[in-house]
């Protein structure tokens, strides 16, 4: 099996040099020993669970969600793995919805003010300003 440098692995794996050292230090990626020429050498699955952690990324995994997933993957004699990944994939597409929830009440409240603003020509009539000077004070108002 070929062992690579971590430029290369960086190259494959389609991350920086310093994401990996990163994940090495979050135990997300062991740190092989140095060659004797001093530098380290990665074996090739390196490249392919550094993929995994990115796809988790790309999917609203939390670092520590990733560990844990990474836990299960190589825990392949366990019944429950599966069970126990649905289960972090159905608490991530939970908190997605949540995201998506707030996100969409965000769109309407900006669009209310967008709309409310239009053909206005002094910034003192202007709703948005106004609607944030009042969440402001509002804010104040709770602490």
């Amino acid at each position: 099996m070929e062992s690579l440098t971590i430029g290369k692995v960086a190259r494959l794996a389609g991350v920086g040099v310093e994401t990996i050292r990163f994940y090495q230090r979050k135990g997300l990626i062991k740190e092989p020993p140095r060659r004797e020429s001093g530098y380290r050498q990665y074996p090739q699955d390196t490249v392919e669970r550094l993929r995994f952690i990115r796809r988790a990324k790309e999917l609203g995994f939390t670092l520590k969600e990733i560990k844990e997933l990474l836990g299960l993957r190589v825990d392949v004699s366990s019944s429950a793995t599966c069970t126990a990944v649905r289960r972090l994939a159905e608490e991530k597409l939970e908190d997605v919805r949540r995201k998506i929830s707030t996100l969409q009440q965000m769109e309407t409240v900006l669009a209310q003010l967008v709309c409310d603003c239009q053909n206005r020509a002094l910034s003192s009539e202007c709703p948005i300003l106004e609607a944030l000077k009042q969440e402001k004070s509002h804010a104040k108002e709770q602490s």
